[in-house]
């Protein structure tokens, strides 16, 4: 068997590279979209679309600006990392082979997908032979710098190969959109991208203004999540830079983690006692279940969490299961639903 190794972000340990696992919807393509894949069950959104979708051949630069050239958009893609593979199920294509599907319905809600599709191993080690089985017609791949192995790799199945960057803390919004906006372009859904973006722009404009309203007593805030590792609790804020922390900022909030973070993902680390650097800062965090152990169970435990002002005061949250924290338009939205109805609800 064939595998990949791919080169994970400096930054993750591979605790933290646990958290990263992702959870997906249910999706079918309606009619007008005429993507392959199963189309049993389709949501919402994609059953009322009546977006068109090309048939001209696509030439387009992917995000380590290589040029893919397609004769037709793209109808049988696999996707090796689940923000690309929640996106193009956005877009209402189902796609023929997804890498790790267990931890994709773990850890995304935004979309499901559907049954009985191809699972082709895990996202920093794809099996190649059921990569190639699935007969794809785009491999969509994340890389982690422009000298990634992995595309050389996979265009050896002899099948084209977008390569895409997933995580920018420079604009982690912008990102997510463009990257959106790439997959809409190499299926020929570039229509259905534009208002998918359309209303995740009207989302948030909409919860801003439900924020501003709500009388906060304060706006400074912190994302986290974390894990356990020989019974020792890490923390992993999300700090400028971080798609969640922006997304709060998006709607109104200031982000209170000043300490150091990636230059890409815009991420922390730290353990219980770094939380005491955010003074009076609302907190929220990850609350989907992991299967390593439950960080959030570990902290209840701890008298220097209780002590914290926001716990004290009854202003740290969990957010609901299944929002993927890397994930597109759909998992952002409800990542701001998230917001504001915490916050609206005090």
């Amino acid at each position: 068997m064939h595998t990949i190794t791919r080169r994970l972000a400096a930054t993750l340990t591979a605790a933290a590279a646990t958290l990263a696992l992702a959870a997906c919807g249910t999706t079918e393509v309606p009619e007008t979209a005429e993507p392959a894949g199963d189309a049993a069950a389709i949501s919402e959104s994609c059953a009322a679309d009546t977006t068109a979708t090309s048939t001209d051949p696509v030439t387009l630069t992917d995000d380590l600006g290589r040029t893919v050239e397609l004769d037709a958009p793209a109808e049988r893609v696999a996707v090796l990392e689940w923000q690309q593979t929640e996106d193009l199920l956005t877009l209402c294509i189902a796609p023929v082979a997804v890498a790790d599907v267990e931890g994709f319905s773990t850890w995304v809600s935004a979309e499901t997908l559907p049954e009985g599709t191809t699972d082709v191993g895990t996202r920093g080690e794809p099996n190649l032979d059921a990569l190639a089985a699935a007969d794809p017609d785009l491999i969509i791949v994340e890389v982690s710098s422009p000298d990634d192995e992995v595309v050389a790799q996979l265009e050896a199945l002899g099948v084209p190969v977008l390569a895409t960057i997933g995580a920018d803390a420079a604009d982690p919004v912008q990102n997510m959109k463009d990257l959106f906006a790439l997959i809409g372009e190499a299926t020929g859904r570039s229509e259905r991208a534009e208002v998918v973006l359309g209303e995740f722009d009207a989302h948030v404009a909409e919860a801003k203004a439900a924020v501003e309203g709500a009388g906060l007593p304060t706006t400074d805030f912190v994302y986290f999540d974390g894990w356990v590792d020989g019974g020792n609790v890490t923390l992993r804020p999300f700090g400028k830079g971080a798609l969640f922390t922006a997304l709060g900022e998006e709607v109104g909030l200031t982000s209170a983690w000043t300490e150091e973070t990636d230059a890409v993902y815009g991420l922390g680390q730290t353990d219980i006692e770094g939380l005491t650097t955010v003074g009076d800062a609302t907190l929220f965090y990850t609350s989907t279940d992991d299967p390593a152990g439950n960080y959030v169970t570990e902290l209840e435990k701890n008298e220097l969490w209780t002590s914290l002002p926001a716990v004290e005061e009854g202003r740290a949250f969990g957010f609901p299961a299944g929002i993927w924290t890397f994930g597109g338009p759909r998992s952002s939205e409800q990542a701001i639903d998230a917001y504001v109805d915490i916050l609206t609800a005090q």
